[in-house]
This record gives C-alpha cells, sequence and structure tokens, in this order.
C-alpha cells in the first residue's frame, strides 16, 4: 500500500535532520524527495552545490531496496560512498578500482539487501552480468546522475549512456530519477526522449550560482594576469585552472609553481598513478592549485575551491557553466575568472571546421560557440546573458565584473571601417598581429617585406593602442565582419555583412574594456570574515583536528565535516552534545562519532583563552 505523501514528507524531514544533520530541505528538494520516493520518474536540473544528490539518496532510504547510482566519475564514487558512510549509511560502489575479491563481495551485499546505495559505473551496469545482478535483488530506484552525458551536443557526452534506456526496459516498476547541472531546451528534450522519461515530472531550479563572481577579461600576457589574480584575490586558496592543451597544462603548472603557487598538472596524457596522486592531493590537502585540461572536474565533490580560472576559451556556455560550477559549492564567495582574446576564437572555429564531425553537428557547434562569444562581449550583466541562455530571466546581479564596473560602448565604425580596409588591402592573408603592426604604422622587415608600408592604411590607426585593436578584430569576427581562414593558417578575410559598414551604409557600436575592478578578495584561505579573533583561532584548531581525522581515515577533510560546519562551531562554541547536535551537517552519527572529540577541542580552546587572559 503506497504511503501517503504527509508521511513520506515527514520520514524525509526526519532522516534529513537526523543522518544528514540539515534542519529543512532546500528549494524543490523536499517536493523532489516525495515524488521520487512515492514512485515517481523525475527528471531534476539543479546547479552545482543546489544539493541533488539528496534528491536520491533520502529516496533510497526511504523505500525498500537499494538505490542504484549511474555515476560515470570513479573519484566522485569514492567520495560519496565515503561521505554517507561517515553518515552511518551502508554505502559501496561496483567498479574497475576493484579487485575481484572485493567486488563479489559488493554483490554478495546488494543481493542480501545489506545496501542503502550502490553506486555504479555506467560501462558496468550495462553488462550482463550486473544487469542480472540487479534483476535479483530488491531496487529502490535508479538514479542516473551527470545526465546531461546522454546527449550527443554535449560538452561531456558519454556513449554509454545513451543504452541506458535499458533501466525503463527491464525494470519498469522501479522509479528513476535522472540528475544534471547543465541542460538547454534541447539538451533537456534529449534526456527525456534517450532515457524514455515521457512521463517523469520535471524540476527546473534556477541556475544562477549567486556566490560566484563572473569576470571575463582581455588576454594581454594570460600568465602574468592569472599570477596577479592569484596572489591578488585568493593566496592560499584551492583552485582549478583549465587550458586547452596538455603542454599548456605542464607549462603553467611548472611555471606556478616557481612562483610559489602550489599547482598541480592534470590531463589525460599523464599516467594513471600520476593523475590519481594529483586528484587525492587536490581533494585532501588545503591551497592546492590544478591546473588541467577539461579530463579534469566533472564530478569533483570539493566544496571549497574559492575560484576556477580559464586561460582558454571553452567550446560552449554548457562548457563554461559546468567548470565554473565547481567554484564555491559550499555556497561562500567564490570566483569564475578567464582571459579571452581573438586567438582563442580563431582556436575554436578552427577546431570546430576541421573536425571530422557531420555538417550538423558543426553548425550546432558553431552555434554554441556564437552564444559564449555574447557571453564574453555583453556590454551588460554577465549573470543575465548566462541565465537567459538556460531560458531564465534574472536583473543585473551587482557581482559580475560588467556590473561592478560597466563597459563603454563606442561608435566604432571608423576603426571598424580601417580595420577591414586592411584585411582587404593585404589580400585577406593575414592575421590580426600582423593587420595592428599594419595600422599603428610599425615598420619592421616582415612589414618591408611585404610592401605594406606603402598602403593607404600603413600608420592609419596609430591614434588607437595594440589592446584597443585586439579588441576591434576580435568583436568584428564576433560581430561576423570578419572570418578566419583556417587553411590560410588563420588569416582574416571579409565576409558579406562587411560591405554595407565599408560603404558607409551601416553603423559600428563596438565594447570598450576598461581596467578590470580593483577589489577585496572574495574569500581567504583562513576564517570567515565575520568570526572575531577568538573564534578564528578555534576554527583554525578545529581544522587541525579535522585534518588529523581525515589522515588517520584516509578520507578527504571535507568528509568528516564542510568548512561551513567547522565555522559555525566555532562561531556558537556549544558546550555540550546537545547543543553541537543543532549544528547544520551533524547528523546523529556524526554527533555520537566525533562529538567527544569536538568538545574536547573545544574545551582546550577555553582552557587556551583563559591562560591567555590570565
Amino acid at each position: 500500500m503506497p504511503v501517503p505523501p504527509t508521511d513520506l514528507s515527514s520520514r524525509a524531514l526526519q532522516l534529513l535532520a537526523e543522518t544528514f544533520g540539515h534542519p529543512a530541505f532546500r528549494d524543490a528538494q523536499g517536493e523532489i524527495v516525495v515524488h521520487v520516493a512515492g514512485g515517481g520518474d523525475a527528471l531534476v536540473l539543479m546547479p552545482t552545490g543546489g544539493g541533488k544528490s539528496l534528491c536520491y539518496q533520502i529516496p533510497s532510504l526511504l523505500r525498500e531496496g537499494t538505490g542504484i547510482v549511474v555515476s560515470p566519475l570513479i573519484a566522485l564514487m569514492q567520495d560519496q560512498v565515503a561521505a554517507l558512510r561517515q553518515l552511518g549509511v551502508r554505502a559501496a560502489l561496483l567498479n574497475s578500482t576493484l579487485s575481484a575479491r572485493d567486488a563479489r563481495a559488493v554483490e554478495a551485499a546488494l543481493t542480501a539487501g545489506e545496501l542503502d546505495v550502490l553506486y555504479v559505473a555506467p560501462e558496468r551496469l550495462l553488462t550482463p552480468r550486473c544487469l542480472e545482478l540487479i534483476g535479483g535483488a530488491k531496487i529502490a530506484l535508479f538514479a542516473i546522475d551527470e545526465a546531461h552525458c546522454v546527449s550527443q551536443w554535449g560538452h561531456d557526452f558519454r556513449p554509454e549512456y545513451l543504452q541506458l534506456s535499458v533501466l525503463h526496459e527491464r525494470f519498469p516498476a522501479v522509479p528513476r530519477i535522472a540528475l544534471t547541472a547543465t541542460a538547454d531546451p534541447q539538451t533537456r528534450a534529449e534526456i527525456v526522449s534517450r532515457l524514455a522519461l515521457d512521463r517523469a515530472r520535471i524540476f527546473v531550479s534556477s541556475f544562477d550560482r549567486p556566490n560566484i563572481r563572473y569576470t571575463i577579461v582581455d588576454k594581454d600576457d594570460p600568465r602574468t594576469q592569472l599570477l596577479r589574480f592569484l596572489r591578488d584575490e585568493h593566496p592560499g586558496d584551492a583552485g582549478i585552472v583549465y587550458c586547452l592543451s596538455r603542454r599548456k597544462v605542464d607549462e603553467t603548472a611548472a611555471w606556478l609553481a616557481t612562483k610559489g603557487v602550489s599547482a598541480l598538472p592534470y590531463h589525460a596524457g599523464l599516467d594513471t598513478a600520476t593523475r590519481t596522486l594529483h586528484q587525492g592531493r587536490f581533494q585532501r590537502e588545503d591551497g592546492i592549485v590544478i591546473v588541467a585540461t577539461i579530463a579534469f572536474g566533472m564530478g569533483i565533490d570539493k566544496p571549497d575551491v574559492r575560484f576556477v580560472a580559464h586561460l582558454d576559451l571553452p567550446k560552449s556556455i554548457e562548457g563554461y557553466y559546468q567548470e565554473t560550477g565547481r567554484a564555491g559549492r559550499d555556497g561562500a564567495p567564490a570566483d569564475a575568472w578567464m582571459t579571452y582574446g581573438l586567438g582563442d576564437l580563431v582556436q575554436q572555429r578552427r577546431l570546430i571546421d576541421m573536425s571530422d564531425a557531420a555538417e550538423d553537428y558543426k553548425r550546432v557547434s558553431t552555434a554554441k560557440l556564437d552564444a559564449l562569444l555574447g557571453l564574453c562581449e555583453t556590454a551588460g550583466c554577465r549573470r543575465v546573458r548566462l541565465l537567459a541562455y538556460f531560458g531564465e530571466d534574472s536583473a543585473p546581479c551587482g557581482n559580475c565584473d560588467t556590473c561592478l564596473e560597466p563597459p563603454q560602448t563606442w561608435d566604432a565604425t571608423v576603426a571598424a571601417q580601417k580595420a577591414l580596409s586592411a584585411i582587404y588591402r593585404t589580400g585577406q592573408r593575414f592575421g590580426a598581429v600582423h593587420l595592428i603592426d599594419v595600422l599603428r604604422g610599425k615598420e619592421g622587415e616582415r612589414i618591408g617585406r611585404w610592401g605594406h608600408d606603402r598602403l593607404a592604411v600603413f600608420g592609419l590607426g596609430a591614434d588607437l593602442d595594440e589592446a584597443a585593436w585586439r579588441g576591434v578584430f576580435r568583436q568584428l569576427v564576433a560581430l561576423g565582419l570578419a572570418c578566419v581562414d583556417h587553411e590560410a593558417h588563420g588569416a582574416l578575410k571579409l565576409t558579406e555583412a562587411s560591405r554595407p559598414v565599408l560603404r558607409g551604409e551601416q553603423p559600428v557600436e563596438m565594447r570598450r574594456v576598461a581596467a578590470g575592478p580593483r577589489r577585496k578578495s572574495a574569500s581567504r584561505a583562513g576564517a570567515p570574515a565575520d568570526l572575531a579573533p577568538a573564534a578564528a583561532g578555534l576554527l583554525a584548531r578545529l581544522k587541525a583536528w579535522r585534518l588529523a581525522e581525515a589522515r588517520t581515515q584516509a578520507v578527504p577533510a571535507y568528509v568528516i565535516l564542510h568548512d561551513s560546519a567547522l565555522a559555525e562551531i566555532a562561531r556558537r562554541c556549544p558546550a555540550d552534545l546537545d547543543a553541537l547536535a543543532a549544528v547544520s551537517g551533524i547528523g546523529a552519527t556524526k554527533l555520537a562519532r566525533y562529538g567527544p572529540s569536538l568538545l574536547d577541542v573545544l574545551r582546550a580552546g577555553d582552557d587556551a583563552a583563559f591562560g591567555a587572559g590570565a
């Protein structure tokens, strides 16, 4: 007999408090939990850090049987299983890291009904042996995490996800919940179709991450710009720096290390042991900066990543949103920072044009890149533009670079005509660097060899500096007035749309990029700003206790307790277990396991403060 929704709701709230240590659900979490626990299918679109995992973990505990979670990344499985076990939840995983003996033990536990939650890699799940194993067990639900991996247009496509409709075919009575943090309307429709979720209820939370500050700066000596950003805004903080190529990852990480930054490289070209070591250090140590290709990141559960920086342009807004969403999962202030220049645009369009993909795929990829260019070039609020891409209306945020220091726009018609004329008169065979030298009247062997110092446009643009001309050429391409000829090594060519501009029939307005605002850092590696000095000292001792505990158990420190929980303990300074239980994030199991030790740390802090006062 089905459990009434009111009873499910009260039981869910009780589990949330007793097991997970939270007093209330956020946004639509409670509604999703009751729907899935009651046997309904769901598609959940919720931003990174919005609490997606609770939407299937709690229904798995409420329903009879084991919740099967399909997850594409081994590191994510390991961290989530470790975190659930800390809460007293019977969790396990099945993937290629297990020995045959350990895998058989997990399979036996599933068959015996001794697991609440089981994480399975999609490749393992789809094997006949695993499907037969699941068919012989009592299953509470299927959760398909990172469901955007089903989209062949997406940035994280996984072919195995196309076969996950088999779950509905073989187990039609078992509820399914698909979850993702990134899906435009096209991808949502694809998820519904490919996973046979036609009857699923769709829950769409706001894609806004208000704690993240978005900043995009003109690319000019990007390494130096990055180092300045790290030193001025995030000294000692954990973060991720994304680069397009493996070589650039290695070089950037090595260079940052020479500048005193604890930077480690991560890409698919490194051997498995090195990748595992670097990811483990990032997860377990404070202040590590990972420099990586997009091979790193999906499913990273580290809550205290204070910044994500891009030294190269991503392929799409979905990719940008997914990658920047790894910052600030704990809700504290974080930064999404990117350098962007014409070379990025040239490179991404070359990758699209030179790929072996079908023409319709290239068209979609070009449209996605154009949408990202619109975000980069907007003179309005970046958050408004970002959220609009996902179909969400919003007001200016006041927490992005264009809100903090609104860029000016200017009548760039004459400058555009000069630039377009330079492209034409040099034979449409040269890139922006050469064209800028011509316009600014820069003499040299290369200019003289081609006779470009005798052209009418030579020196015609001396009124603008090099940075301004880079912006002009970049925006000409973004506006479709010029294009990149990949067969001519990135030479710029005129488009049909440039004719009315050259004839003076169409004005051109461009964005004048001002210097980035000099602002106080969004965060620091130490205590939150609202902590009193005594509480800040106590927080440092609590972190030291947590680190020792994490090393003993060989788990990431945040699996023991999040920074936010430690800060709340330092702020409240609870005197007994009952008071400690009121701290968000401390459920019954963690209270029993760590409560006495935490109170010992607090009492030692009080004794130290008393001694100092005496």
